[in-house]
């Protein structure tokens, strides 16, 4: 029932995530762009440079917070990747508990008494 479980979300966080991937590339692209003309507004020597810099990094700010609903994006491929991280570990009973001769504490004691009493 568990894997069944992780098997509906996993579809639907990559269902959201496909949804979404066209927004994503947009964000990572505008985010891309403006990084450029912020280094190119720093690397500007001129006023008019400048301000010329800062109206085109203002066109890409208005184009790239459009796409700012593109973190719902992430956040399923977030859900994705615990998913199939959850996939892979093997879930032990924790009723069912096997026990070494070590971790008795019992035996333990009957073996330090044993040798006390010698």
């Amino acid at each position: 029932m568990r894997k069944f479980l992780l098997f509906i979300a996993g579809l639907a966080a990559l269902m959201i995530l496909l949804i979404n991937l066209g927004p994503l590339v947009l964000l990572g692209l505008g985010v891309w762009l403006l990084y450029v003309v912020f280094k190119k507004f720093l690397k500007s020597d001129s006023i008019v440079g400048k301000i010329a810099w800062v109206i085109v990094g203002l066109i890409v700010l208005s184009f790239t917070v459009v796409n700012v609903y593109a973190v719902i994006g992430i956040a399923a491929a977030y859900v994705l990747y615990l998913i199939f991280k959850n996939w892979r570990t093997d879930q032990t009973d924790p009723v069912v508990k096997t026990t070494t001769e070590d971790e008795d504490p019992f035996t333990n004691f009957e073996r330090q008494w044993a040798e006390l009493n010698r």
